[in-house]
């Protein structure tokens, strides 16, 4: 089991706890537990053995210890069964509906039995819910959307869930002999922000015909599986505890490449290159690509040889979205896109100071770990109290710290002071001109109010970022993936009014975000937009999650020179809005 889904055990046995009215300390406790396997860098899954190294971590106890290793060994809990039996597991489905907390939960169950979102459905239809307290009609409304909202991404996983479990499954698979090439396909190859499901291609001396049986049994003995859905000569699918379909095929060398080109689709893009490979005279299947007046194999071990075929350029996975990637495959012009390699620094993380798990120290030295050239440390502001926001005076001693960390890491790493700035519903900034000036990097950030008419929050960003101090525009949509629709701006409005202003717009990294999305990076890039890739890092462990973001700049076809943080530190800078 990986960190994640320990956490996420933990908190739902928190939040199943609180449905059932335990003891207000017993669910902390849960809750403090899920917080500490979520921050640790340790991999619970390597020490679950150890009691001892457990419990020297902060938050865990011995009972938390052995749920951890019951976890370890049984993928659950006593406590959380017990729960789920009581309740039904449907329940904690309710709690993935925006604003649907325990305590709601828990009133639905007393008052009318609810355990799931059928049966929360039918009692807004037949007008039970009325009768309830604190259920008017605005509040029925909300629950309706969010039921609508939960059942068009029901299926749908972020893309670190499903790069998480891809590299479990390929690190298992790995173990058997002759199992050599083992690739993603499918939307996580090619980068898309959240997939539906996994493929996953498998080829070595294990899958040629004589073999491929021991393998394919190995397969099915996946431990995570939780259903097995076919097995058959060269294929095994099945579903996780977590509901994500697995499909791995296990494919002859010589094939190999053919198939990654036709599992990695997309569907558009596949559509475009048949159509393509029979104006040459070939047909193109998962197997080959061959002539077709004798079905004569051209080529099929490898994707270039396929696309050289066809006279065409490789072209990268994130760009097989059949939007020009094929035209300019044929006329070479293909980007080179950027590459993780390429960032020089992070400049949105938060520390201690407000809702992050780290030191401004601490921050800086896995910056430096991972090779920045410097990072900025923006921690929230006062309007933003649930993260103890930082007021004018408290800011002001927290550019302080950062510049003393600064000169302590020597030239090493520069760390800049910063600050991610609440947008108030007028467009006004929560902190003064004269802290805001003494800042290297200011974000201007949306967290509230989200409901705005489309005009009103246009009008709100366009003034945020004429105040002259903000140098970047944070998450510019706000939404959050599968859990919140992004809010109703003109985003194209404001990207012009950032490309006229200098300020820089950002791509947030972070697996929940992902915002601006690839299709608006593009149009920011078109509208000569400053663009900053940033992790938004709570904890040090967060900066490994730039590579989802530098995913989604593939996919916008974006290059080095197209984002500032590939700059030097200084350039980087110089390259921000002047200050006035």
């Amino acid at each position: 089991m990986d960190n994640r889904s320990i956490t996420n055990l933990l908190a739902e046995a928190a939040d199943l706890l609180e449905i059932d009215g335990a003891d207000s300390f017993r669910i902390r406790s849960y809750r403090r537990a899920a917080e500490a396997v979520e921050s640790t860098t340790l991999q619970l899954s390597e020490i679950a053995s150890d009691m001892k190294k457990l419990l020297e971590i902060p938050g865990i106890g011995k009972s938390m210890a052995a749920n951890i290793q019951e976890i370890e060994r049984t993928g659950s809990f006593g406590i959380r069964d017990e729960l789920l039996k009581k309740y039904r597991p449907t329940m904690l489905d309710l709690l993935k509906l925006p604003g649907m907390g325990p305590k709601s939960v828990a009133l639905f169950w007393e008052a009318l039995q609810v355990a799931s979102i059928d049966e929360l459905e039918a009692a807004i239809t037949a007008g039970r819910l009325k009768s309830l307290p604190r259920m008017g009609e605005k509040q029925i409304e909300k629950l309706k959307k969010g039921i609508e909202e939960y059942r068009k991404n029901s299926g749908r996983f972020l893309i670190d869930d499903g790069e998480m479990a891809a590299e479990k499954l390929i690190a298992y698979l790995r173990e058997f002999p002759g199992l050599d090439i083992l690739t993603p396909a499918g939307s996580l190859r090619r980068g898309r922000e959240t997939v539906g499901d996994l493929d996953i291609l498998v080829t070595g001396p294990a899958c040629a015909e004589n073999n491929v049986a021991a393998a394919v049994e190995y397969v099915a003995q996946y431990p995570p599986i939780s259903s097995l859905l076919a097995r058959g000569q060269n294929k095994v699918s099945f579903l996780l505890r977590n509901g994500l379909q697995v499909d791995v095929r296990l494919l002859p060398e010589s094939s190999y490449g053919a198939a990654l080109q036709y599992f990695t689709g997309s569907k558009m893009h596949n559509v475009s290159i048949r159509q393509r490979a029979l104006k040459y005279g070939y047909t193109l299947n998962e197997y080959a690509l061959a002539r077709v007046d004798d079905g004569t194999p051209v080529a099929a071990a490898t994707e270039t040889e396929i696309y050289a075929a066809l006279d065409l350029d490789w072209i990268p996975p994130e760009l097989r979205e059949n939007n020009g990637e094929i035209e300019a495959a044929e006329a070479h012009r293909l980007p080179a896109l950027i590459e993780q390699e390429d960032i020089r620094g992070d400049v949105h993380m938060h520390t201690n100071a407000t809702d992050g798990r780290n030191t401004i120290r601490e921050m800086a030295e896995a910056g430096l770990a991972r090779g920045y050239a410097y990072i900025a440390i923006t921690d929230h502001s006062k309007n933003l109290a649930m993260t103890n926001g930082l007021d004018d005076e408290r800011a002001l001693e927290h550019i302080r710290r950062i510049r003393e960390v600064d000169e302590e890491m020597e030239g090493r790493i520069r760390v800049f002071p910063g600050i991610e700035v609440d947008i108030l519903a007028d467009g006004e900034l929560d902190l003064s001109d004269e802290v805001l000036a003494q800042m290297d990097v200011v974000i201007a950030s949306v967290h509230s109010l989200f409901n705005q008419p489309e005009e009103q929050m246009t009008e709100r960003v366009l003034r945020a970022i004429e105040n002259p101090y903000v140098r970047i525009l944070g998450h510019p949509t706000g939404r959050l993936l599968l859990r919140r629709e992004a809010f109703k701006i003109n985003v194209a409005a404001v990207l012009r009014k950032a490309s006229e202003l200098g300020v820089a717009v950002e791509h947030n990294a972070y697996p929940d975000r992902l915002d601006l999305c690839d299709r608006d990076l593009r149009l920011a890039k078109e509208l000569g937009c400053k663009i900053a890739v940033n992790t938004d890092s709570h904890h040090t462990s967060h900066m490994e999650k730039m590579r989802y973001g530098i995913r989604q700049l593939r996919r916008a076809w974006l290059r080095k020179e197209d984002v500032l943080n590939t700059l030097p530190a200084d350039a980087f800078l110089a390259a921000l809005r002047p200050r006035p």
